[in-house]
């Protein structure tokens, strides 16, 4: 059995709970602290790290850990560039020896104080969301290869975070996720998107449950739509781009005409991301956002979920062009339409992404307003 000391992240019962895979509450935690030590933030990132220096830096002692638990902590901090070295710690008036997670020389660089109440209110549930899946891999998938699915994970565990924290959706029948149970999850395939199994019971309306179900779905991430619209000139900005999806379907088009769109990043707004992708997609910048709709792209499959915008923008004669990120292997090319060509498309039943046809037909509603605004 061996004991360690944390001082950072970790700290946060939730998360330790989550690296563990099992009832924190179970363990022999107690308050302790490092002397001749300081806790610092990182410059750029949201975890600490620990430095010689400073008056002691302050965390818990979890002592009676098992191999499996040593092993869990090491394959969740690896991901972090961190290492356990044996250290002095002082714990109930007394010293005890215990093992503490440091920084590889040079990996990070210590920006001032760091709080982990602080941190906890920030970031503490996308964490916890994100250490769930990361740690699903463990002893299934190196560290290397977990850090190659990182930003995706992170991204995923953003959009739990913006669920839970989600009030829409009017439902008459009251059934909520509590309704739900017996729930056993398995993720047959994980890469940049991952497969999730769930079987589960659910709430009938005759209030009896049903029998277990499984139910596979598709686990994306939340994303952008934002159709740019000049009320001035009275035109809109459409992209263009090769979609994977429709080419898997048999599609004779696979290039699709579309609204700018963007999977929102760790810890970024909708708004922020609407703002990022315009430039990224079309080089543009919007004056102003206007809301179109909050809602799930196809809820019987996949967890894809959009936050869809009308951009208000200056659309001259010279604003179409290619753009893209050359990383992502982005080749988009824009076009300006008239509101009265983009209409015309849409009744031709031309348009045939769905978010720019409802972006469309919202348009339509709320045209005269903007216009009158501008």
């Amino acid at each position: 059995m061996k004991s360690l000391f944390l001082y950072g992240t970790l700290r946060h019962v939730p998360l330790l709970s989550a690296v563990l895979g099992r009832d924190a509450a179970d363990l022999d935690v107690t308050a302790a602290t490092l002397a001749g030590h300081e806790v610092c933030a990182v410059a750029g990132e949201v975890f600490p790290m620990i430095r010689k220096g400073g008056n002691g830096a302050e965390g818990i002692l979890v002592r009676s850990l098992t191999p499996d638990d040593v092993a869990r902590m090491e394959f969740y901090e690896g991901g972090f560039d961190y290492d356990l070295e044996e250290m002095t710690v002082t714990a109930d008036g007394q010293t005890v020896e215990a093992q503490v997670f440091f920084p590889a020389p040079g990996a990070w660089t210590a920006d001032g104080p760091w709080s982990l109440e602080k941190w906890i209110e920030c970031f503490g549930k996308w964490s916890v969301y994100g250490a769930l899946e990361e740690m699903s891999y463990f002893g299934q998938r190196s560290r290397e290869q977990v850090d190659q699915m990182l930003s995706m994970i992170q991204a995923r565990a953003t959009a739990k975070v913006n669920a839970s924290n989600c009030d829409l959706g009017h439902s008459p029948g009251g059934m909520v996720r509590a309704d739900v149970s017996d729930v056993h999850v398995a993720r047959p395939f994980a890469e940049f998107y991952t497969l999730e199994e769930y079987d589960l019971a659910f709430k009938r309306y005759d209030g009896s449950t049903s029998a277990m179900v499984r139910r596979e779905v598709f686990v994306a991430t939340d994303a952008i739509i934002v159709l740019p619209y000049d009320p001035v000139r009275d035109r809109v900005l459409l992209i263009e781009q090769f979609r994977p999806g429709p080419f898997a379907r048999g599609d004779q088009k696979p290039w699709l005409l579309e609204p700018i769109a963007g999977r929102i990043d760790t810890n970024e707004t909708a708004e922020e991301t609407a703002h990022r992708e315009a430039m990224e997609e079309a080089g543009l910048t919007l004056s102003r956002l206007e809301e179109v709709a909050h809602c799930y792209a196809s809820p019987g499959c996949s967890t894809e979920y959009f936050d869809i915008y009308v951009g208000i923008a200056d659309l001259p004669d010279d604003v179409a062009g290619v753009n893209g990120l050359e990383e992502e292997a982005e080749d988009i090319r824009s076009f300006i339409f008239s509101f009265n060509d983009l209409m015309r498309l849409v009744d031709e039943m031309q348009i045939v992404n769905a978010p720019l046809a409802l972006a469309a037909l919202w348009l339509a509603r709320h045209r005269d307003r903007l216009r009158g605004a501008a």
